[in-house]
């Protein structure tokens, strides 16, 4: 990616254009598997493509879906879809800090709709080879075709419930996870690099456990172990210079 953008047009042009790539077809194929399981568990395509537009969290709008059709109560639900998506805290705190100090502002409130796993991973890796005052509109180019392809890629894959096998289904809600994890691999430092290979060794171990906590209780030790051993090591490096 350049880091050399002439103006912040240029820079949400290169933002469309990197999000046309595999951001958006990935996405589209997660939305396309929610869609059809918004189908199969009998909610109408109208709750389906809203809960895309608005939440646009997929791993939400499954737990969402789920628990209203095993009877849950509205409030459960909600507080569930919360801690679920308690995720996009830390891509807050982590993404938007590296902004221009004047794109900090109220119209923050606006764009944060635009943050989902895809567009933070890729902005994460892009942001540090560009100018602070480029970074907003390079996100904004990023993340607003990726909102805008939520909703049909929902409705199509509403559309196609039944002809669609529901392992392809399931299949096609990960793609975007797995995405999500491929582009970390590609950022240099090795901490990303090590919290991922820690999380796929451990979570057999926390599955086998309790099935239900697994994917958090390995996400929080393996994040960990990978942050204190690259504490460890800066510090014992800086102390060595």
């Amino acid at each position: 990616m350049p880091a050399d953008f002439q103006s912040r047009q240029e820079a949400f042009r290169a933002g469309l254009q990197q999000a046309m790539g595999a951001p958006i077809w990935v996405l589209f194929a997660g939305m396309i598997g929610f869609g059809a399981m918004a189908n199969t568990l009998g909610f109408n395509v109208w709750l389906a493509t809203l809960t895309s537009l608005l939440v646009f969290a997929l791993p939400g709008q499954v737990v969402l879906l789920e628990m209203l059709s095993t009877g849950a109560a509205p409030l459960t639900a909600g507080l569930a879809v919360t801690l679920t998506s308690s995720r996009f805290l830390t891509m807050v705190v982590t993404l938007f800090p590296q902004l221009d100090a004047k794109d900090r502002n109220r119209g923050l409130y606006a764009r944060v709709q635009l943050l989902a796993m895809t567009a933070w991973a890729v902005s994460m890796r892009e942001f540090p080879h560009m100018a602070p005052k480029y970074r907003l509109p390079y996100f904004t180019g990023l993340g607003l075709p990726c909102w805008l392809i939520a909703v049909p890629g929902t409705a199509l894959g509403y559309l196609l419930a039944g002809q669609v096998p529901m392992a392809v289904t399931l299949a096609l809600v990960f793609i975007n996870p797995l995405f999500f994890l491929l582009t970390f691999t590609d950022v240099r430092p090795w901490l990303y690099r090590g919290a991922i290979v820690g999380g796929g060794l451990v979570c057999p171990f926390f599955y086998a456990w309790d099935r239900d906590s697994s994917l958090l209780m390995s996400g929080l030790v393996a994040g960990t172990a990978a942050y204190l051993v690259d504490r460890l090591w800066r510090q014992r490096a800086g102390g060595a210079s």
